[in-house]
């Protein structure tokens, strides 16, 4: 089960130590969007995904892919293909914000998303200053969604 919060974040609002934290570089591309079937490299790794329907919680199962299965199915996904970066940054209480900073045709788009135990800790989260909307009830900044705009 996937519990999460999205936030847009502002280009003049992101960290001026981004360097500092740990990062991944990811590639993802989308197999269907109903349900979502994904297939992601991230750094050396590579995964398939599926995900329920859902705005702040859904069910999730990944599973391992080799490189080679990874870039068979890439030449079979739908949609655009999305690549970003991802910086993930500590937060009190064991949480982490995953910064995704996106290229190519979403250069300039900054998402900031933040896992929970449960529903009751997501329900109560206080978000640092510098985010911006809460973009989690909206599919709108579901990557499925901007893999097919």
């Amino acid at each position: 089960m996937e519990i999460e919060r999205k936030f847009l974040i502002g280009e003049n609002h992101l960290p001026k130590n981004l360097s500092d934290y740990p990062h991944l570089e990811i590639e993802q591309a989308y197999l269907c969007k109903e349900p979502v079937v994904r297939i992601r490299r991230q750094d050396d790794d590579y995964y398939l995904t599926y995900k329920s329907k859902g705005l702040m919680i859904r069910e999730e199962y990944n599973l391992p892919l080799t490189q080679k299965t990874y870039e068979h199915l890439r030449g079979k996904s739908d949609g655009y293909l999305i690549t970003k970066t991802r910086y993930q940054i500590p937060l009190p209480e064991e949480l982490t914000i995953e910064l995704d900073v996106f290229h190519g045709k979403y250069e300039g788009l900054f998402l900031a998303e933040v896992e929970f135990p449960d529903e009751s800790s997501a329900q109560n989260f206080v978000p640092p200053d510098w985010f911006g909307e809460d973009v989690t009830f909206s599919s709108r900044y579901h990557n499925s969604t901007l893999a097919y705009s």
